[in-house]
């Protein structure tokens, strides 16, 4: 595997996105009790893939957490979708893998209820994993992903900073014709009178043509050749927030998110499945009048849109099976063009 070096995220380049500012550590860990775990899977010459989990503290089947769906387009294998739909709820970690690893990941999920003792008496579970199509850059027919990775990345979840680029699920991934990952971001903002937490994960693997403040770019307009991401993905978005939103509401939330791919460039083709999945943190709350749900809206938008760069920039050239390579983006010369467009980047 090669690598250009870790690149910055989209603040340290100056490129702010919205109006609403983010969290401390601007990733859906901001999100009071959120957790991330990653186990990245590499192997030579041809395994670059691995494991997010998204941990809610406390989430299990008798504690679970008001969550909403909405699947932009259904080509992929989102494992425990139709309960979620169906209940509003989710009651366990959201796992991110790559496809053809989804199957595993689920029953490893299964294992991590049925060890917890509080779950002694449970005889029904809705694990809920995501995927993306890494067969690109990855032996996907191997399927190297399995319980222990599965754990590794629960167990292993942290508050704080989050790692992006091609770690966990995104190491094998890429979008809009560039190395991609995996990418978070958070904005706090005021709704209904109160101050409110929103975060974004990303597991960016879609296809279409890369937008950046206005500025249109792709491989070419950099220097590049030989980039050409295929037009298949799954695109996962995980949202979570504290604001006491049920599951309709939840559910519109994350038709935003979705939504919020479009602001990149995203082609939304017939070989990406393009999920987003919410759910809220404060279980029983007195939800707030979808009227004043616009700027929570607004927030999921600029947030996804952040993540998505997010993943890209921080993303490193790599070269996997096949020899098949998928280069990052060269920040300078990313830089060069939104400059020559007039972007308005902070800082000058």
């Amino acid at each position: 595997m090669n690598a250009t070096g870790r690149g910055r995220r989209a603040r340290d380049l100056g490129i702010v996105i919205g109006e609403h500012g983010p969290g401390e550590h601007n990733a859906i860990t901001d999100v009071p009790g959120v957790r991330v775990g990653h186990c990245t899977v590499l192997r030579e010459p041809d395994i670059r893939t691995g494991v997010t989990a998204i941990v809610p503290d406390g989430v299990g089947p008798h504690a679970p957490l008001p969550a909403g769906l909405f699947a932009g387009n259904g080509h992929g294998k989102l494992v425990g979708a139709t309960q979620l739909a169906e209940l509003g709820l989710i009651e366990a970690p959201v796992v991110l893998t790559a496809t053809l690893s989804a199957f595993r990941a689920a029953d490893a999920v299964v294992s991590w209820m049925l060890a917890r003792p509080d779950c002694a008496d449970v005889r029904t579970f809705n694990p809920v994993v995501g995927e993306c199509n890494d067969g690109y850059l990855s032996d996907i027919r191997a399927r190297p992903v399995g319980e222990e990775q599965v754990l590794e990345a629960v167990h292993g979840a942290a508050p704080g900073p989050v790692a992006e680029g091609c770690v966990g699920a995104g190491t094998g991934t890429g979008a809009l014709g560039f190395k991609a990952g995996v990418g978070t971001a958070s904005r706090v903002l005021d709704l209904a009178g109160g101050p409110v937490t929103l975060g974004v994960l990303v597991q960016a693997n879609f296809g279409g043509t890369l937008r950046v403040l206005g500025s249109t770019v792709t491989p070419a307009s950099l220097g590049l050749t030989g980039s050409d991401t295929p037009d298949v993905g799954s695109c996962m978005v995980v949202v979570a927030t504290d604001a006491p939103l049920d599951a309709r509401q939840l559910t519109r939330l994350a038709r935003r998110a979705v939504f919020g791919l479009g602001r990149v460039g995203a082609s939304y083709s017939h070989g990406s499945g393009d999920y987003g999945i919410a759910f809220s943190v404060r279980p029983g709350g007195a939800p707030p009048r979808d009227a004043a749900l616009s700027p929570l809206f607004e927030a999921a938008l600029d947030a996804v849109e952040e993540a998505v760069l997010n993943s890209l920039f921080t993303a490193t050239t790599t070269t996997g099976v096949g020899g098949r390579t998928l280069h990052a983006i060269p920040l300078p010369h990313l830089l060069a063009i939104l400059r020559r467009g007039g972007a308005p980047l902070a800082g000058g």
